[in-house]
């Protein structure tokens, strides 16, 4: 099993390139199963979550070639093609392991009208649940069936009629699913508050390309245009607004000087406000995004909220960041139900973090110390990272793989910049 050690006390300093992002890739990959031509895709980070997501497309007959994968480059190319759909179940030991695996179903079903998808496991930041994907699926004429732990959707005569779906909360997966099931619906669909996450435009600048007409990018309602047939194309993966915003929060804790090659400001407005507010110097250009420190940092008070509001995916990191920052500073999750699990890592390392339901307290302190720490799930993970940049003594990560999942070799991206940062396997 890896670990990660961090020896803390280093500024950082020089230029992080920003990967392709996992979110965005996640929701691209099956789009390859709406057409019988090849899909490529470039910028795609190499995470293990991608590798995955790319075996369960070939469980149901689409294959994946990769170019350009020379270990030293970071992103990578795939080509993907479905010229015939083999098999339209995505079974539970895949999907267990990736909650993504349920963004097959709306493909499956628009491409060869039924799909049968495992019901996800749990996950560890919470319950999410797939209510609502099944919901807009229904709306856009798809029968449903749910039978001992799968959910089997059809659509009658082999097309979805289309129709409307109004969601009551905003769902980044259903709004996903949704698109892709509509893209070769025989007739219109609507999609009502729906998500406006970077993602998701970019998902539909990808649809477009391959021929799917759709109004409304960018805003809450999408009307989707059905098509009996989708062409390949060749599409970018968008920048990794998550990443990017990580490793500000890494500058702005360690101080020092760092470009974030490629990250685009447009997608992470309400992060870099925040930074701002923290005291953190943010330079946007034409080519990224400029980050300074001197470690000074002040306290702020950040409720986590649906795109364009702050994400609940920058919420752990900020938190490692705050627990420096002079004075208290006040986080509300209200996204997920169980997003403070690095709660208790943190305070292992000298953090004053108290959580009152959904809202956490964090005192700045003068210093925190090196411990072994454990990760928990993706987000967490960075936040020990981060917080183990400015340590005294040595901070020691178990459970990598959780990073693995998304953050393409950040030891060597922080190695780069300073940071005293090694991965060592124990066999």
């Amino acid at each position: 099993m890896d670990r990660i050690l961090v020896r803390g006390g280093n500024r950082l300093s020089g230029t992080i390139p920003i990967s392709g992002a996992k979110n965005s890739a996640l929701t691209l990959l099956p789009c390859a199963l709406l057409t019988d031509e090849p899909l490529t895709l470039r910028n795609l980070p190499r995470l293990a979550d991608v590798d995955s997501f790319g075996h369960l497309l070939n469980q149901l007959g689409c294959s994946t070639m990769i170019e350009g994968a020379r270990p030293e480059d970071f992103g990578r190319v795939m080509t993907l093609r479905a010229g015939k759909v083999t098999a339209t179940i995505a079974p539970y030991d895949i999907v267990r392991k990736m909650r993504a695996s349920i963004l097959v179903l709306g493909p499956l079903l628009a491409r060869a009208g039924e799909a049968t998808v495992s019901l996800p496991g749990g996950c560890a930041i919470g319950n999410r649940p797939i209510d609502l994907h099944l919901k807009a699926l229904e709306a856009f004429g798809a029968q449903m069936e749910t039978t001992s732990g799968y959910v089997t959707a059809r659509a009658k005569d082999g097309r979805l009629p289309g129709g409307k779906i109004i969601f009551p909360v905003v769902s980044v997966g259903a709004t996903e699913n949704a698109l892709m099931a509509a893209a070769r619906a025989r007739g219109t669909c609507i999609i009502e508050n729906a998500a406006r996450e970077p993602e998701i435009v970019d998902l539909c600048n990808l649809l477009v390309a391959m021929g799917v007409q759709i109004d409304g990018i960018g805003t809450e309602t999408l009307t989707i245009e059905g098509t009996d047939r989708l062409h390949g194309a060749t599409y970018r993966v968008m920048p990794d607004r998550i990443e990017a915003g990580s490793y500000a929060c890494a500058v702005g804790i360690a101080g020092g000087d760092v470009d974030l090659a490629g990250a685009n400001p447009a997608d992470m407005q309400a992060t870099l406000g925040a930074l701002r507010d923290a005291g953190v110097t943010v330079e946007e250009h034409r080519k990224g995004i400029r980050v300074s420190s001197d470690g000074k940092l002040g306290p702020l008070t950040l409720s986590t909220a649906p795109f364009p509001g702050f994400a609940t995916d920058m919420q752990a990191q900020f938190m490692a960041m705050l627990t420096k920052a002079g004075g208290a500073s006040v986080l509300t999750e209200t996204i997920f139900e169980n997003r403070y699990m690095h709660v208790p890592e943190l305070a292992r390392m000298g953090a004053d973090i108290q959580v009152r339901g959904r809202s956490a307290v964090v005192r700045g302190v003068d210093r925190l110390v090196g411990a072994p720490v454990m990760a928990t799930d993706l987000r967490a993970s960075m936040s020990l990272i981060i917080a183990g940049l400015v340590a005294e003594g040595e901070t020691n990560v178990q459970r990598v793989y959780h990073l693995d999942r998304g953050y393409e070799r950040l030891e060597e991206k922080l190695s780069a910049v300073g940071a005293d940062i090694e991965r060592v396997s124990d066999g």
